[in-house]
């Protein structure tokens, strides 16, 4: 059985959700970033909800700052919404709190997902067959195919580049590095969510597989305790059998409660936070947790 594979229990889960019409769940979302800047400094950040979970918002996730100061939005060449500001001199607190609708459903496994040739793709995936900053096809290429080339073509072969990522890497966070690169984590075998999905996307990329990074908010819901510190999450996408799959090379099972806030070619085009100047990052907190009946929406 595959990891993705769902098991009894996630089966009959849905089996009942979907019998009983269950209501979706609605999960709390939300982060507070304090700096600290020796002089007036341009920032860019990324953080807010993707467009394609626009119904399924409930409460929008504004950002909000304090000081005030003046905000402006755009979309970058990949469709998130991005922000820019002027820091002031000083400490700036940046804040959002948001609440989205969501199936309450495991992340769906694409039981079946063709391979496409290269010639026969569309022309906007041809971007997620090229190296990138962080993902080094050329240095990792013949590595992919003395892997992976034994494998079948399509869904069973990115499996096994997730199941390869998922064993091969120590995950920690104290092996985050902000210039860590797929051949170096596939050199020092450790490293966080980031590195998992840039050593996919570069072995799905040399052989043949569009494949780009997401990032985004995964909390705990449906998985006993203890819990981990809430961080931003990552995983990345597959471009099979006509449309995107989502695989997770760091948790390799499907999660509950998955929220994209942008996609990328990996993690240089989709940083939460740009800073153009000197800062100190003095507090970074992040939130997302399922709305209950006996709790405020926020606190």
């Amino acid at each position: 059985m595959v990891a993705w594979a769902l098991g009894a229990g996630d089966l009959l889960a849905t089996a009942l959700r979907q019998a009983l019409h269950e209501a979706p769940l609605q999960i709390r979302v939300g982060y507070e970033l304090v700096y600290d800047f020796p002089q007036p400094t341009p920032l860019i950040l990324a953080l807010n909800i993707h467009y394609s979970r626009a119904s399924d918002i409930v409460i929008p996730d504004h950002m909000h700052t304090q000081p005030p100061v003046q905000i402006g939005s755009y979309r970058d060449g990949f469709g998130n919404w991005c922000n820019r500001m002027l820091a002031p001199q000083g400490q700036l607190r940046i804040s959002a709190k948001g609440v989205v609708n969501d199936s309450g459903l495991p992340d769906a496994a694409p039981f079946v997902g063709e391979q496409h040739q290269v010639q026969l793709l569309p022309e906007e995936t041809l971007v997620f067959l090229l190296g990138s900053r962080y993902c080094e096809t050329d240095r990792l290429s013949e590595t992919a195919w003395k892997l992976f080339s034994h494998t079948p073509l399509g869904r069973p072969r990115v499996q096994a580049i997730v199941d390869f990522v998922h064993h091969h890497i120590q995950f920690g966070y104290e092996h985050a590095s902000p210039t860590k690169t797929a051949w170096e984590v596939f050199n020092e075998r450790r490293g966080v969510c980031r590195d998992f999905a840039h050593l996919a996307i570069t072995f799905c990329r040399a052989l043949n597989i569009p494949a780009r990074y997401c990032t985004g908010y995964l909390g705990d819901i449906g998985l006993p305790p203890p819990y981990a510190a809430m961080d931003f999450a990552a995983w990345f996408e597959v471009y099979l059998g006509g449309e995107w799959h989502t695989f997770d090379p760091r948790n390799n099972a499907p999660r509950i409660g998955r929220i994209l806030i942008a996609r990328g070619r990996d993690a240089a085009d989709v940083a939460i936070a740009t800073t153009f100047g000197p800062n100190t990052l003095q507090r970074f907190q992040v939130w997302t947790d399922e709305v209950t009946n006996n709790g405020p929406m926020f606190t």
